[in-house]
């Protein structure tokens, strides 16, 4: 027990440290007695995404100490393949038990729940792995980037495109001003959602291996109906669509490289109002999900020496006509939808970033890219590198638990970013424009839309 309270003692000081919150005469050498130390990780949600985590943490260097997930029949495959970690099903009475045990958490489970659990490790000191999504809607993006700093501890969101070669030399080439200045980008995904949907009316029998009430979480309760879970992400209570799913991965580098992030922060200088305009074309208005197709214009004022620019994303749609054509004729070729190329998909996600010198085109995952029109780049070399490479996203976020440098998307860059996504998904729902103003977090043009901008939550489940 003594080396236990002395071990995390130490890992809270060294986290301290990598925010320059203490000096010590030689943080190499602190560094280095920390990284043969293995930190004691729980995962929260293990079933779906989460089992990669399983496996991932450990060879990324953390040792498992417990497991937490509400569908038994979903997560047997993972408590059985670290069989010491202690089993849970309600994360609550995991970190209330073990809280002595536990110096960081990864969540990965369903959208609705990314926030309540994350706060709650946090205000208990834990360092914070979460999936993408960061959050269920903007509120709960910035009261989770203002409880990491408060709390001063290591964060990440699991975008992990941003920890690849691929993304930090795009964002390297268009910070250095290769592709002239930007004014356009479009990114798309061929998904969709689910259109209008009646809500479930009828009382379906309760699986014996599901823990329904915790599955609900902070969502107001309902009588168990399958539906609800088959296909969540396309409910607007519990998940975020193709734009949380996906644009967390898509749009991650115009964020970053246009530097869009600087809207949130105070000290950043602006050029005129600090507002994002956002506007949605769709298939549908719905109340409970998500339009078949849409298409969201977002408009950002300059950054800096960086002009105004109009981020377009679009969804859905198939091989309907619209914005494809539009992506094709930028590009100079035809996206693979299945009819094109290798017919295989390859282009189902993607991102063009349009200069007044070339463009970059980047996958939805933003792990690769090409820059256009290949004639005129054919022997290019680039700027020299200037962001520090990865070892990887995990491995990253481990580093900064134990007094490294943060990670590149931890929450005051996610955050930011995950507001901006779900930005559009707060336009799907009216008619109007919107002007959102990122410092206060509120639309200013149309007070009925604020409401969209967080949620209710049930007794016991509150951030």
């Amino acid at each position: 027990m003594k080396r236990r309270i002395n071990r995390r003692t130490f890992l809270s000081n060294t986290a301290l440290g990598g925010l320059g919150l203490l000096i010590l005469k030689d943080s190499r050498a602190a560094f280095s007695y920390e990284a043969n130390e293995k930190l004691n990780i729980a995962l929260i949600g293990i079933g779906g995404r989460g089992s990669w985590f399983v496996g991932a943490i450990p060879r990324a260097g953390g040792n498992v100490v417990a497991m937490c997930d509400v569908n038994e029949r979903k997560a047997s495959g993972a408590f059985k393949e670290i069989p010491k970690a202690k089993k849970y099903h309600d994360f609550r009475k995991m970190l209330d038990e073990m809280d002595k045990q536990i110096d960081a958490v990864v969540i990965a489970t369903p959208d609705h729940t990314h926030a309540v659990a994350s706060a709650t490790a946090i205000k208990m000191g834990k360092h914070v792995f979460c999936e993408k999504p960061l959050t269920h809607n903007l509120n709960e993006a910035r009261v989770l980037r203002q409880l990491a700093a408060k709390h001063k501890v290591a964060t990440q969101m699991g975008n992990q495109g941003t920890a690849s070669q691929g993304f930090r030399r795009a964002v390297e080439i268009i910070q250095a001003g290769v592709l002239g200045e930007i004014r356009d980008v479009h990114a798309w995904n061929t998904g969709g959602g689910p259109g209008e949907r009646p809500y479930p009316s009828k009382v379906h029998d309760m699986p014996d291996y599901l823990k329904w009430d915790l599955w609900l979480g902070p969502a107001a309760y309902r009588p168990y109906n399958s539906r609800w879970l088959n296909g969540w992400h396309g409910w607007r209570d519990f998940g975020t669509n193709q734009l949380g799913n996906w644009a967390s991965h898509t749009m991650n580098l115009p964020f970053k490289a246009l530097k869009l992030d600087s809207l949130w922060k105070a000290d950043e200088p602006v050029s005129g109002e600090r507002r994002v305009r956002v506007q949605a074309e769709v298939s549908g208005f719905h109340k409970a999900t998500f339009p078949k197709r849409e298409i969201i214009h977002y408009d950002f004022p300059a950054r800096g020496d960086m002009p105004p620019v109009r981020i377009n994303w679009y969804n859905g749609g198939g091989h309907a006509p619209g914005p494809r054509g539009l992506i094709e004729k930028v590009m100079g070729r035809r996206l693979d939808w299945g009819d094109a190329g290798e017919k295989k998909w390859q282009d189902h996600a993607g991102c063009l970033i349009v200069g007044t010198k070339g463009m970059i085109h980047s996958t939805g995952h933003n792990t690769s890219f090409s820059l256009l029109p290949k004639d005129k780049f054919e022997d290019f070399q680039g700027p020299p590198s200037s962001l520090p490479r990865s070892r990887g996203h995990e491995r990253e976020w481990l580093d900064a638990c134990k007094g490294g440098k943060p990670a590149m998307s931890n929450f005051d860059y996610s955050s930011p970013l995950t507001q901006f996504v779900l930005l559009g998904n707060v336009a799907t729902q009216f008619e109007q424009r919107l002007e959102f103003d990122p410092l206060a977090m509120k639309i200013v043009n149309f007070a009925q839309a604020n409401e969209a901008l967080s949620r209710k939550y049930r007794q016991g489940w509150s951030l």
